[in-house]
């Protein structure tokens, strides 16, 4: 079969970029989808099961930091498009292992932007047809909030934490290679995720975890913190939305209109399990233990998505308390890919599968 596009997607096998694998590889199945993923502990292409054998699906394993990679492997495939979501994204692990979100958020997006560049042939005299150069950011570049007002696109940058400065630094390179070298490049900044196939080190995916455990919920500081949640699904809606249609050099804040603080965001999850697992009601909210506070804990995100909404149609589909039933029942259902994950068996299979 002759595909009209090659697309390559980074970080494919993580939580966010599997959905955005699959919604590619099951809507376009004109386009080759080549899913480019390190294969770290947040990876895992159990992910994908359910699509791996299409044919328009290629999966590559690769480091976006090692340069010499990135140059070969667009040289040899002509990619007309990249997402980029491939990101190490865990503030914690930023707070004690910064260099290793430089390495790979700020270095890796410049070799991929780099190798773009060339394959493309742009330059600050003319400008490219038909590619297109896909940053996926996050919503902690712009700093925290009062508690009134919200993140548009021409808010200030005002990173917190090394993962955030990481994530700003990296946008600001896709907006200088578009502004110098003519680069048809996009960005979007999405407020926080939920969904199926979260990696268990982050809240959500932890408390479930733990309350099927019956296993301390803990909380940083009195819970206080303010964030925008989005089902992953709808994410992967908005970049297909502003992948085809928006116009080079343009922004799009992606957010779900959900602000909960997180104590109320686990007393929801507390209440639903309680129901799913037959518990008297009040059970798992025992479990919940508030722990000193992070450094650099941004108090509240909340994301304004209205151009994305004007300009191009996209709205979330889904309300927080309907996604959050959805998100429990999905983990309750596959309890072997939750353990697997948290055994770390399933990165031993792949890594010796695939030999790097």
């Amino acid at each position: 079969m002759e595909f009209t596009k090659k697309i390559l997607i980074t970080g494919g096998a993580g939580f966010i970029g599997s959905h955005v694998v699959r919604l590619f590889v099951t809507q376009y199945p004109n386009y080759h989808i080549f899913n480019l993923d390190k294969l770290t502990y947040a990876g895992n292409l159990e992910n994908l099961s359910d699509i791996d054998q299409s044919p328009n699906y290629t999966f590559v394993k690769g480091d976006i930091a090692d340069t010499a990679f990135i140059n070969e492997l667009f040289t040899t495939h002509q990619f007309d498009g990249v997402i980029h979501l491939a990101a190490e994204s865990h503030v914690d692990r930023s707070i004690s292992n910064p260099m290793e979100f430089v390495i790979t958020n700020v270095i890796g997006t410049v070799n991929l932007l780099n190798a773009a560049r060339a394959t493309w042939g742009c330059s600050k005299d003319s400008k490219v047809e038909g590619k297109r150069f896909y940053h996926v950011s996050t919503d902690e570049v712009y700093g925290a909030l009062g508690e009134e007002g919200m993140f548009t696109e021409t808010t200030a940058y005002d990173p917190h934490s090394p993962y955030s400065a990481s994530k700003a630094s990296s946008d600001h390179f896709v907006r200088a290679y578009h502004d110098t070298y003519n680069l048809p490049a996009v960005i979007s900044n999405c407020s926080n995720n939920y969904g199926p196939n979260h990696f268990p080190e982050k809240l959500i995916p932890l408390c479930i975890n733990n309350i099927k455990n019956n296993k301390p919920l803990p909380i940083y500081g009195k819970g206080e913190n303010v964030r925008d949640w989005l089902y992953v699904v709808d994410h992967a809606r908005a970049i297909d939305v502003i992948y085809h249609q928006a116009n080079d050099g343009s922004t799009y804040n992606i957010g779900g209109h959900n602000e909960w603080t997180n104590i109320d965001v686990i007393r929801l999850l507390c209440k639903i399990m309680d129901g799913k697992l037959g518990r008297t009601p009040g059970t798992n909210e025992q479990l919940i233990t508030f722990v000193k506070d992070r450094a650099g804990h941004d108090l509240r995100y909340a994301i304004d998505s209205t151009k994305l909404q004007n300009d191009l149609g996209w709205k979330p589909s889904l309300q927080f308390e309907e996604g959050l039933e959805k998100t429990v029942d999905w983990y309750l259902a596959n309890n072997q890919w939750l353990e697997s994950v948290t055994s770390g068996n399933y990165q031993q299979y792949y890594n010796q599968q695939y030999n790097r």
